[in-house]
């Protein structure tokens, strides 16, 4: 077995901390800092707070931002908690517990149109995208925060917001844990 010198040993470990602290970097250098609006969420379980991005995804961040303006999202239930991956919410259906069977499957009933789909956003840990049955452009007014990076959805949903406060919160989600209250504060980064 050949000897490894203490010199070698110790630039690996410089090596390896400079490309964990990279990594970091690199996620946290993902999230502009363009003022969008905030998308605070009160639910069950506690609040955080969302960053919009409407300079990446202008018409799904305006969409979201007047569904959650009418009060669309307050008292609806998150209906898909994957651990490890994600929560998700945005069926109305999900008000009605003997309509449960079909949770996941319903919208606001006016999508978006378009997929604003955008190589600047991936799927870092916290980020926020709309969800869709297949095609991107008819993203409506399903949700999701990804737990852990989860680069494999990247070029296929659009990535319209970060969690920046509570950031715990959604770890803390279950199947049927309730948005309160949804609401929208001007950006002030």
């Amino acid at each position: 077995m050949k000897k490894v010198s203490r010199a070698a040993l110790t630039a690996l470990a410089v090596v390896a901390m400079l490309a964990a602290g990279l990594a970091t970097a690199s996620a946290q250098d993902q999230i502009p800092t363009e003022k969008g609006p905030i998308l605070v969420v009160e639910t069950t379980k506690g609040t955080f707070e969302i960053k919009t991005y409407p300079a990446e995804a202008p018409k799904t961040v305006a969409h979201v931002i007047a569904l959650a303006k009418q009060g669309f999202y307050n008292g609806l239930r998150f209906h898909r908690v994957v651990p490890g991956f994600v929560i998700q919410v945005g069926d109305p259906q999900s008000r009605d517990m003997s309509k449960r069977a079909l949770w996941g499957t319903g919208g606001s009933g006016h999508p978006i149109g378009v997929a604003e789909i955008s190589k600047k956003l991936t799927h870092i840990k916290g980020a926020v995208a709309m969800a869709h049955a297949g095609d991107p452009a008819k993203a409506d007014s399903q949700f999701y925060v990804t737990l852990a990076p989860q680069h494999p959805l990247d070029g296929k949903y659009a990535v319209f917001g970060q969690v920046i406060s509570g950031e715990d919160v959604p770890a803390r989600i279950q199947v049927g844990d309730i948005i309160k209250k949804m609401t929208v504060k001007p950006g002030t980064e």
